[in-house]
């Protein structure tokens, strides 16, 4: 692995600038950088991701302070929150200034933004002082990026640079919050919970869903963070089931994700993966894995569901959308 160097730093702001694109770690995933003032950038973006233009693109910043140019209004509660979690795993959704381009927000009065904490995405960011749009750096619905192999295997070439940073620590995107009406809204879990959220703000938030909402923000898609093999997801009772009819239906080889051993044996001709136990580990290491499964030409990746805890809110919904129904 090849450290990132401060010359590194300025040779990816200076293509940013010129309107290219950096591919860049932060703590959740990596992100495709572009200059969110430039509408070529930001066209480049969706058109490389392949990702329809009217889903929203996050903003990322060095600090709490860019943000003037951004946002129409910084609510006295986002403002906590981005004192309690900034920089971390994040996102806000407030109402956008006049002057942001409507390219970056597919269309729409409110602008995602979040400050990520990896000390490589903090250096770019600082260098280039400004905001970069940045969603994750895959074709659209497909398995996020955790590191840079998985980045040139997403998107080769077309990017400018990439710029290492390691494994990422948290694995999963970015928690999102609607912070522009009068009542916050949870839209999308990540490492930052709904019961963080509501101890920093002393109340309780709503949770919406697609259809539930009238925002468009990334991940809200129903097929989402998915490997190009067809995958399940089964309880453990259900899993137990279909293992034991595994060699009766001759379904093979299968890949199994599981969270305990089996009680039941496998034939050589299937894979079982044994994931960890707690949930901060488990998520750093599900899209490799669902990324290393799906190099392997598996019929299928069955994949033991996880607890119904807030702790695996976050996994059980990139899990959820991942067995989503493909078009």
């Amino acid at each position: 692995m090849t450290k990132t160097t401060s010359a590194d730093i300025k040779k990816a702001s200076a293509i940013l600038r010129e309107g290219g694109l950096v591919a860049f770690p932060t703590e959740t995933v990596y992100g495709l950088g572009g200059d969110a003032r430039n509408v070529l950038a930001v066209k480049n973006i969706f058109d490389i991701k392949s990702r329809p233009y009217n889903h929203p693109l996050i903003i990322h910043f060095a600090n709490l302070s860019q943000l003037d140019e951004w946002v129409l209004d910084l609510p006295r509660r986002a403002l906590q929150l981005a004192k309690a979690f900034w920089p971390g795993p994040l996102t806000l959704i407030l109402k956008k200034a006049p002057g942001v381009i409507p390219e970056v927000t597919g269309g729409q009065t409110t602008i995602g933004v979040r400050v990520p904490s990896h000390p490589v995405a903090q250096a770019l960011l600082t260098e280039f002082a400004s905001g970069i749009a940045a969603p994750s750096a895959n074709r659209f619905t497909r398995i996020s990026a955790t590191t840079t192999e998985a980045v040139f295997e997403e998107l080769g070439e077309r990017v400018n640079l990439i710029l290492e940073g390691g494994r990422c620590d948290v694995g999963v995107e970015s928690t999102i919050l609607d912070m522009s009406e009068e009542s916050p809204t949870f839209l999308r879990p990540g490492a930052i919970t709904k019961s963080m959220i509501e101890s920093v703000l002393g109340e309780k938030i709503s949770m919406s869903s697609p259809a539930g909402t009238t925002v468009r923000t990334s991940g809200m898609h129903a097929l989402h963070y998915a490997p190009t093999t067809e995958t399940v997801m089964l309880t453990r009772d259900r899993l137990l089931d279909y293992v034991d009819g595994l060699e009766v239906k001759a379904e093979a080889p299968i890949a199994l994700m599981t969270r305990s051993l089996l009680r039941s044996s496998l034939s050589a001709l299937h894979c079982q993966i044994a994931m960890p136990q707690d949930a901060p580990t488990y998520a750093r290491l599900l899209y490799q894995t669902m990324r290393e499964l799906d190099r392997r030409g598996f019929k299928k990746i069955v994949i033991e569901a996880v607890p119904e805890e807030m702790a695996w809110d976050a996994i059980r919904d990139r899990l959820t959308k991942a067995c989503g129904v493909r078009s």
